[in-house]
């Protein structure tokens, strides 16, 4: 199974990113995906999730109406839209894949490499 992330990249404050998690390896409609990310010196921190009906969910209170998770089950892709970026969400983003719905790290099967984002101020 190979996920693979990519978009990040160096954006100003108040910006946008779009980025894509592109999935092999594995049965794409039977998973759930989700996004998580970690700054330099702190926590993982779980974005939220998207599952096999497409319904996404959000846990992070800081992105909700910033950003939108979506999923293409043909192209096998995920999608992170980030938009209203801020210097505080500069971190490596990671796409994930669980055969359940994901609420934290340990529902997760499979992890992407990640990609890195920086927000300038």
């Amino acid at each position: 199974v190979q996920l693979v992330e990519s978009g990040g990249g160096l954006v100003q404050t108040g910006g946008s990113l779009s980025l894509s998690c592109a999935a092999s390896g594995l049965t794409f409609g039977d998973y759930a995906f989700g996004w998580f990310r970690q700054a330099p010196g702190k926590e993982r921190e779980f974005i939220g999730q998207i599952d096999w009906s497409a319904e996404s969910t959000y846990s992070l209170d800081s992105v909700k109406g910033r950003f939108t998770i979506a999923r293409d089950d043909v192209k096998h892709a995920v999608y992170l839209e980030m938009n209203g970026l801020k210097p505080e969400d500069t971190a490596v983003y990671r796409c994930a894949a669980g055969s359940q719905h994901i609420y934290s790290n340990y529902d997760v099967d499979y992890w992407g490499q990640g990609t890195q984002v920086t927000v300038s101020s």
